[in-house]
């Protein structure tokens, strides 16, 4: 499996801005209590679709819009490789809320970004249906995957290496 990396092969500043769009109105409309957690971000990474294929050695990569009250102020992409019993493909969102100023700041200044080296990211689950109580969420770091279902259980995003596009 070929992954894509580097701005020269990133989608369109647009394109992405449309997809981050999507994608937070999705989690809006899914999760009670997301516009709270939302209005308490420093910053928020949003991932609108990170496509994972594998047959035995897998890959997963998606592309990617930092956003500071409301504005988009850079594109990333994220990419992760792993080894193990696998055979598919699925597509899933990630937002990344920073809910700590300095984690937010430690994580612009840095060139690459890898969860669990650089940073502990708490992934939330919740049921079907579920809510977040944004008063309960303590971590500077924390982490929604969901997919058109709703949230997506027992991810980690561990080893996921995320990395500035459209350097300019």
């Amino acid at each position: 499996m070929v992954m894509m990396t580097g701005a020269a092969q990133a989608a369109s500043k647009e394109k992405i801005d449309r997809r981050t769009d999507t994608a937070l109105a999705e989690f809006r409309d899914q999760i009670s209590g997301a516009d709270a957690i939302l209005a308490k971000a420093a910053g928020v990474l949003t991932f609108p679709s990170v496509k994972k294929a594998g047959i035995g050695i897998g890959g997963e990569y998606g592309e990617g819009s930092l956003r500071i009250g409301g504005k988009t102020v850079a594109y990333y992409s994220t990419a992760a490789a792993s080894i193990g019993l696998q055979l598919g493909a699925q597509a899933r969102r990630q937002i990344i809320v920073f809910l700590d100023p300095k984690a937010l700041e430690k994580f612009r200044a840095s060139s690459g970004w890898e969860i669990g080296v650089d940073a502990s990211v708490a992934v939330i689950t919740l049921d079907a249906g579920g809510s977040i109580d944004a008063s309960q969420i303590n971590q500077p770091i924390v982490a929604f995957v969901f997919d058109s279902k709703g949230l997506m259980y027992n991810l980690s995003l561990e080893g996921s290496k995320i990395s500035r596009i459209h350097k300019d």
